[in-house]
């Protein structure tokens, strides 16, 4: 009897016996597959879901490849469309991951990212008492200056870390979001060396961005777009301190209240009324204006020419100082810059960098030259006035308390660590404080240059139902209705308001 063993058989004993090593093995591959896809999503970007303090670290902290971005592959002055400027935003979040983060806030209509890299120090992870500040370009799409200013910027400031003091200071104590192109779908239909004109201003459905937000003085009835409803997304999820809003047809930094009551209702869509507003109308201050004006003010005068004030051609405004109040030069309805001021207690501003809307690109590093100093200086006013945080008698933090400055109407509300910060000039100020379920309170503090004022504040369980007299009186915050602005009761400006609704159907007839 043969009793030697099948070949076969001692072929199958040593294939179940490698099974597991097989099996094992192939479940490393998938897993560093897995891993190695993952990475690559980070890459090119991750949603914005829910507060900066929800992010996690992308990349190996120690992992900082210069290399990738070394001279000969700089950012170019030319302009960069969606795939180039894409793929740049991605390079820098590659490359300079302990210091950048991307991510989207949402879609165009057409479905293009509106990307927001974060140039910070802590670029993932929200320090507790670091205040955020933003930079939007491009809302108009043909306004192409801003776009590549704000690119320019980002890479100045990550590549300048590590050389310059003020900006490792701005970077260490900041976190700064830029959004370098709100409607990157006009972009793409606009034409270079097209200095007028409304090709590519508007988003891809025919709408002005900068009139699609609710407004304080009249109601804004424009269909909701994408574009403007994610901007309104992203600024409640992220308490913004300071805010520029870039654009280009003129040279002036232009600061709230962009409307007024006396405005006409949809005038900016009949060119006689148009006509007829910019020769009446009149600055509608906030109670912020020593705030916006000096904020202004900083910004024409550390750029190289906005300060001289000088008109564009002959029969161009002029503007003092490069400054102007933005209802005196003409009156909008639904801008942004009153939008973040009133509904998100944010100081911003609207900074028109260009003549030309959308200018040679030969002519891009002498705007960068003219506003380089401009664009980081203004960041750091965000480290201005009166921060702190409320907290109740046990150290917790109090969510979405209710402050204002005591003689300013327009408030702010704590994070949902108790953070709060104001911009404020040198002098001696009161806050008020009210949550629902304490007592409110009030103190006084005192505001100098050289740094911020450090003022916290407990507040203490209310013993016995609280009085709405006793709520501090002001206007703002996210619950904020659309035309809640008092109307002028006589003078002047009651006088062109009424002149003006009388003529409202007349220049609907021409116009």
């Amino acid at each position: 009897m043969d009793t030697s063993e099948d070949p076969d058989d001692e072929k199958k004993r040593c294939w179940c016996r490698m099974k597991p090593a097989v099996w094992y093995m192939t479940m490393i591959i998938v897993g560093f597959f897995y891993v190695y896809l993952t990475a690559i999503q980070y890459i090119r970007g991750s949603e914005l879901d829910g507060s900066p303090s929800s992010y996690l670290p992308q990349y190996d902290p120690q992992y900082f490849d210069e290399s990738l971005f070394s001279p000969t592959t700089s950012l170019d002055f030319e302009y960069h469309d969606y795939s180039s400027m894409t793929s740049f935003l991605r390079a820098m979040s590659a490359t300079y991951p302990n210091l950048t983060a991307l991510y989207s806030i949402g879609k165009s209509v057409q479905g293009r990212d509106l990307w927001v890299l974060v140039v910070s120090a802590s670029p993932y992870e929200h320090i507790v008492g670091q205040p955020n500040v933003k930079y939007v370009a491009n809302m108009h799409g043909n306004e192409a200056v801003g776009r590549e200013m704000l690119l320019h910027l980002v890479e100045y400031l990550a590549k300048s870390y590590q050389t310059d003091d003020y900006v490792r200071w701005l970077l260490d104590n900041t976190r700064i979001h830029i959004l370098p192109s709100m409607n990157p779908d006009g972009f793409e239909v606009a034409r270079e060396g097209t200095c007028q004109g409304g090709q590519g201003r508007y988003n891809s459905r025919g709408f002005d961005l900068n009139r699609n937000f609710p407004d304080y003085f009249k109601q804004n009835n424009k269909r909701a777009q994408p574009e403007a409803e994610a901007v309104k997304q992203w600024v409640s999820k992220i308490q913004f301190v300071l805010s520029a809003n870039l654009h280009g047809g003129a040279l002036v930094a232009s600061y709230p209240f962009d409307n007024s009551p006396n405005t006409i209702k949809n005038c900016d869509l009949k060119p006689l009324c148009a006509v007829f507003q910019q020769f009446t109308s009149t600055p509608s201050l906030t109670p912020d204006d020593d705030v916006f004006k000096h904020i202004a003010s900083l910004y024409a005068f550390n750029h190289a020419t906005m300060h001289l004030g000088l008109p564009c051609k002959p029969g161009a405004p002029t503007f003092t100082n490069g400054t102007t109040n933005g209802a005196a030069w003409y009156p909008l309805t639904g801008g942004m810059q009153d939008y973040n001021y009133v509904w998100h207690g944010c100081m911003d501003i609207t900074i028109e960098m260009s003549c030309c809307k959308y200018p040679p690109a030969d002519d891009l590093p002498k705007f960068w030259d003219d506003n380089k100093k401009a664009l980081v200086r203004y960041l750091g006013e965000v480290h201005r006035g009166v921060r702190g945080f409320v907290k109740d008698e046990r150290n917790a933090p109090v969510e979405g308390a209710s402050l204002k400055i005591k003689g300013r109407d327009v408030g702010f509300q704590t994070t949902k660590y108790g953070e709060y910060w104001r911009v404020l000039l040198p002098g001696r100020y009161a806050i008020e404080v009210y949550a629902e379920g304490f007592e409110p309170r009030e103190e006084e503090f005192d505001v100098v240059e050289t740094n911020p004022t450090l003022l916290n504040l407990t507040l203490y369980k209310a013993v016995h139902r609280i009085d709405q007299q006793r709520r501090p009186v002001y206007v703002g915050g996210p619950s904020q209705s659309q035309g809640a602005a008092p109307q002028p009761q006589g003078g002047i400006g009651g006088f062109l308001s009424s002149i003006g609704d009388s003529l409202s159907n007349v220049f609907s007839m021409f116009g």
